[in-house]
């Protein structure tokens, strides 16, 4: 079993910067992918980004690429997002994520935290 506690949410005004926070417990953390997904209201969960716990490997969407960076330190099994830079479009619920790549990448990781809300004033 494994368990995710986000924190690091705030209300900010466009072009300001967060970061974001995941506090993972468990077995076998370094076998997954942690990942950020969000999910605004009224629309679809979205991929924000990914990390392979043991490698480091990244992997963004585009629409955040040059704007977000998703990093974890081992040593506080935490992974972090820090956005900068940010736009309203960005506001959204976002949940730190684990499983097997292909699972996170799509929106259906095995486990999930609860999320922490991120709201950017335009």
């Amino acid at each position: 079993q494994v368990q995710l506690v986000e924190s690091g949410g705030g209300l900010v005004q466009a072009g300001a910067s967060l970061r974001l926070a995941c506090v993972v417990s468990g077995r076998r953390i370094s076998l997954y992918t942690m990942g950020w997904l969000r999910q605004a209201p009224g629309k679809e969960r979205e991929f924000v980004a990914s990390i392979n716990w043991s490698s480091g490997t990244t992997y963004y969407a585009d629409s955040v690429k040059e704007r977000f960076t998703i990093s974890r330190d081992n040593a506080k099994n935490t992974v972090y997002l820090q956005l900068n830079s940010l736009k309203a479009e960005d506001t959204a619920v976002y949940y730190c994520a684990a499983g097997v790549w292909n699972r996170v990448r799509t929106g259906r990781a095995d486990y999930w935290g609860q999320g922490t809300q991120v709201t950017v004033s335009s």
